[in-house]
């Protein structure tokens, strides 16, 4: 894709467009997912709970049902996680946005950070379901980053990913480069947090992302300037 010269449709087909607000309703959904098919973007990602009604709102469409999974602080025991990643698949869900267990990481115990992310690459594998591994990246160095990729890449996720969009900081040019080049060959990179403009969201394509993570996509798509948060 020639990011500079891109056409709206084609950046729509890289946005995982975030309805993951806690306050959402069931209306809010509905709203979000009709948008999602106006625009034809990738993928509605959803809290766990909405995956159904997702699925059935979209259905038709092309546009793909993708969610969280521990989601923000990725702290739930290993089991659990596992148990999550199937009742999403029971549930219908084509990708999963699971969250790195943060301070284990942080507390350099990688043999739990690989573990906990393979028991749920595992699960979702078996039924082809990608996984995405978020390192809410704002808590990390740079160093931490790049190693957070080596263990996300050991454990066999598909992609990783900078941010939940709830916690500190936000997808940076400078987090996303140490992404693509420490596994930009082998693995997807998806920027999530704080895309609030085109010209950031292009920006972060033209850096070697293959998803965005985007909370205001219609105002990014329509050239505007998104308000407020995620």
């Amino acid at each position: 894709m020639d990011s500079k010269n891109i056409r709206k449709d084609q950046l729509a087909q890289t946005i995982d467009h975030a309805v993951l607000k806690p306050e959402y309703t069931e209306a809010d959904l509905h709203r979000h997912a009709q948008m999602c098919i106006k625009h034809n973007v990738f993928s509605m990602c959803v809290k766990p709970c909405d995956i159904r009604a997702a699925k059935t709102l979209l259905e038709g469409s092309g546009v793909k049902v993708s969610c969280t999974l521990s989601f923000p602080h990725g702290a739930d025991a290993t089991a659990v996680k596992a148990f999550q990643a199937e009742q999403a698949i029971k549930d219908g869900v084509d990708e999963i946005d699971m969250v790195m267990n943060i301070g284990k990481f942080l507390g350099e115990d990688d043999y739990y950070v690989v573990e906990d992310i393979k028991a749920v690459v595992d699960v979702a594998h078996k039924h082809g379901v990608l996984v995405k591994v978020i390192q809410e990246s704002g808590y990390l160095t740079l160093e931490q980053v790049a190693k957070a990729c080596e263990l996300a890449y050991a454990a066999g996720a598909d992609f990783v990913k900078t941010s939940t969009g709830f916690g500190p900081g936000k997808a940076t040019p400078e987090i996303v480069e140490v992404m693509v080049k420490t596994v930009g060959e082998k693995m997807k990179v998806k920027a999530s947090g704080g895309i609030r403009t085109w010209d950031e969201a292009v920006a972060f394509l033209e850096l070697g992302a293959d998803r965005l993570g985007i909370g205001s996509t219609e105002a990014v798509l329509n050239g505007g300037k998104a308000n407020g948060g995620y």
